[in-house]
């Protein structure tokens, strides 16, 4: 069964959003491409939307007596949800964890407009056998607002002071870079990989438990250097790897790499 049609796939979406303007160009065309596309959107798709002598486009533009180029239908294209996948956007909302990416406001919009329409399927549904019981409180406001504070400093690469309890119980307060939130299903928990930061550099690496964090403060500091994510993670690595010899018994391989799917890992015969 399939829940969301392919009209609102990734090719669809960006001739909607082309086709939103009455009038564009070619090179505002191949930005919203290269934007939005996938790395070889580039080589095919713009020759689907321009138009074409031989009239191998898909018509949906035109050039006008001024050279500009105008879409051929009146109205911008409109997007239709079906009863579907309304019900499954339901069922989503019943999720705590949307509440740490959507404001109260934006979730009463959606409550409200999906008020009549039954959820596709209800949490109670689900048995979860493999997830610890002692995962983080999503619906917790202060949870809700650190959550918040480090996702923007992820997104606008901002320096903020983070106060949290270690794993041992001591309280630690430093200034870090976020860089990247990560959710673990096993544990049922979020957690941010940083670097800590003095005197604006970058003075070693870490990851924090959102769940441990009692308070952020932003400080306005963006960072403005490039950040490489595998040099973040190459600098976390052991000097010396792990070697483990895993025997086929018992489905012993499969349940290996199922375990530790999460981990870095190369394999020898």
């Amino acid at each position: 069964m399939t829940v969301f049609s392919e009209i609102y796939g990734t090719y669809f979406r960006i001739t909607a959003k082309i086709l939103e303007k009455n009038i564009t160009s070619e090179k505002e065309i191949q930005r919203i491409i290269s934007e939005n596309g996938f790395r070889d959107s580039l080589l095919f798709l713009p020759k689907k939307l321009i138009p074409q002598k031989d009239r191998s486009d898909w018509g949906f533009l035109k050039y006008g007596s001024d050279g500009k180029l105008r879409r051929t239908i009146k109205n911008p294209p409109l997007r239709i949800l079906t009863l579907l996948q309304k019900s499954w956007l339901k069922a989503k909302l019943l999720d705590p964890k949307i509440r740490l990416f959507l404001d109260d406001n934006t979730i009463f919009r959606l409550e409200d407009a999906l008020a009549r329409i039954n959820p596709l399927y209800d949490r109670e549904n689900f048995r979860f056998t493999d997830m610890y019981n002692d995962g983080d409180d999503f619906g917790n406001q202060n949870y809700r607002a650190v959550f918040r504070k480090i996702l923007s400093a992820v997104k606008n690469h901002e320096i903020i002071d983070i106060n949290f309890v270690s794993g041992k119980g001591k309280n630690i307060r430093g200034r870090f870079l976020p860089l990247k939130i990560e959710y673990s299903r096993k544990n049922n928990k979020f957690r941010v990989y940083c670097y800590a930061m003095k005197n604006g550099i970058p003075s070693g690496s870490g990851i924090i438990n959102i769940g441990r964090i009692e308070s952020v403060e932003n400080t306005g500091t963006v960072y403005g250097k490039r950040i490489d994510m595998n040099e973040y993670f190459f600098s976390r690595r052991c000097e010396e790897p792990v070697t483990v010899c895993v025997t086929p018994q018992r489905n012993g391989v499969e349940r290996f790499l199922t375990e530790f799917s999460s981990y870095e890992k190369t394999t020898a015969p």
